[in-house]
């Protein structure tokens, strides 16, 4: 933590450091030392022309005293003479350059002078000792702002920000001043936001879709609007993939082609539901004993129930019988086939009401494709940065290791066929290998999770 001492050491309302610090050629004699201390009672007791009278003599018996010479300058910016105050100021820095403290002393000296360059050149001797000196960053964050450069005390105003936390005694005045520069880095980005949005707006209508996606994103992560996520796996992390929240329709040319069989899906869906026995089961079903976790709510419930066709790469056969058609059209997709692990593909329904808290999945080799059946209004999905409203009949891929979660808002079901297919960014021979790689690891005894998810 930083001690308001170290970066605010004796400032006086005005910014003015007014007590000795650790300098080169600090008083040696007894003489000297009782003289600056007579000298200090005197200042402090509001005696200025007697104090002033001391701590001359205490610069003529013991030379270029950097307490003196400081104690001179803030006494003649006391009495509103920031010319003098500003020689006294250089003469103490002359003796002691590396008092940062003397650094904002002469700068708060050249601001009373409406010299603005001088100002920033002493602000800018304080960072050069220390890049952190909160005081210096706050001065030069108002000097960047009372001057016009918005850009620049916008930076500053951040470094402040970044730092505060570290102040250990927080005080009103200090508040106040990081709320002043919340306010203004907010003003800025917004500002800033303003003018890119309207300078790309033509680039932007001109772009396809396809090319402003990523574009988008990372502008709206410059300017704080979204975040960017990061692939978590609990399983195998396959590196160097690229971490896509929605994946681009061309990377699936068959997509056209399970969307044209939606129909044929929703009938043989609704046959299941209106039987005597749908063989929906619980999607969440943890042990007994497990601890409360963010799944508890719909543990061992149909808030979110399953029928699966094919689960861990194993068919159900029973189950593809009721689906025939279904399970016709799945099979010929270019599904992932891992011994063990995948294909997974079922129905999925989230009754009115239902969330499904943010999550992420096991492993990045496969993507998950959701193809919507049942979507009455308020259902929706949001994938890393990007929520999208689930419409019938129009499926997507997603990377199921980026953190995403789901609602359905509705008064009514919402159902969805869900399955995984192979990340399209990996080559042939690296199928094979992680097809091989995953009946090890469980002929080990390794746990590796297997988990899919909606």
């Amino acid at each position: 933590m930083l001690p308001v001492s170290r970066p605010d050491a004796g400032l006086s309302s005005q910014g003015i450091a007014d007590i000795a610090w650790p300098v080169a050629d600090a008083p040696h004699t007894p003489e000297i030392q009782r003289a600056i201390a007579a000298a200090r009672e005197a200042q402090r007791a509001g005696r200025r022309d007697e104090a002033v009278r001391l701590y001359e003599g205490v610069i003529a018996r013991g030379g270029e005293q950097p307490v003196a010479l400081n104690a001179l300058g803030v006494l003649a910016l006391a009495r509103d003479d920031p010319a003098a105050a500003t020689g006294w100021f250089r003469r103490a820095l002359a003796a002691d350059p590396g008092a940062p403290e003397l650094w904002l002393n002469l700068a708060r000296s050249l601001r009373a002078r409406g010299d603005d360059a001088g100002e920033r050149e002493a602000l800018e001797g304080a960072l050069a000792i220390d890049q952190r000196h909160f005081m210096a960053l706050v001065r030069l964050a108002e000097l960047f702002e009372r001057t016009g450069e918005t850009a620049h005390a916008a930076e500053r105003w951040s470094g402040v920000l970044a730092m505060a936390p570290l102040v250990e005694q927080r005080t009103p005045e200090l508040d106040a001043m990081l709320d002043h520069a919340r306010d203004y880095v907010m003003h800025q980005q917004a500002g800033f936001a303003a003018a890119l949005d309207t300078g790309l707006e033509a680039a932007r209508s001109r772009a396809e879709p396809a090319d402003r996606r990523r574009f988008d994103a990372s502008v709206d992560h410059l300017l704080g609007r979204r975040q960017i996520y990061a692939n978590v796996c609990a399983g195998l992390h396959f590196p160097f993939l690229p971490a896509e929240e929605y994946f681009e329709r061309s990377h699936f040319p068959w997509l056209d082609r399970i969307e044209a069989a939606t129909a044929t899906i929703q009938a043989e869906l609704a046959a299941l539901l209106t039987g005597d026995d749908s063989g929906f089961a619980p999607y969440v079903a943890m042990p007994a004993g497990t601890p409360a976790n963010k799944w508890s709510a719909l543990d061992n419930k149909l808030d979110w129930g399953a029928y699966h066709l094919w689960k861990n790469g194993v068919r159900n056969d029973a189950a593809c019988a009721r689906c025939p058609q279904t399970a016709a059209i799945v099979e010929s997709l270019p599904l992932a086939d891992i011994p063990g692990r995948a294909p997974t593909v079922f129905f999925s329904m989230l009754k009115p009401g239902t969330h499904l808290p943010a999550h992420t999945g096991v492993t990045n080799v496969r993507t998950i494709i959701h193809l919507p059946l049942v979507v009455p209004p308020g259902c929706s999905f949001r994938v890393g940065g990007e929520t999208r409203d689930w419409r019938e009949g129009e499926a997507w891929a997603f990377d199921d290791t980026i953190e995403h979660e789901a609602w359905n808002r509705s008064d009514f079901p919402r159902a969805i066929l869900i399955f995984d297919v192979w990340n399209p960014y990996l080559r042939e021979g690296e199928k094979t290998l992680i097809r091989e790689f995953f009946p090890l690891a469980d002929s080990s005894g390794y746990d590796l999770r297997t988990a899919a998810g909606d």
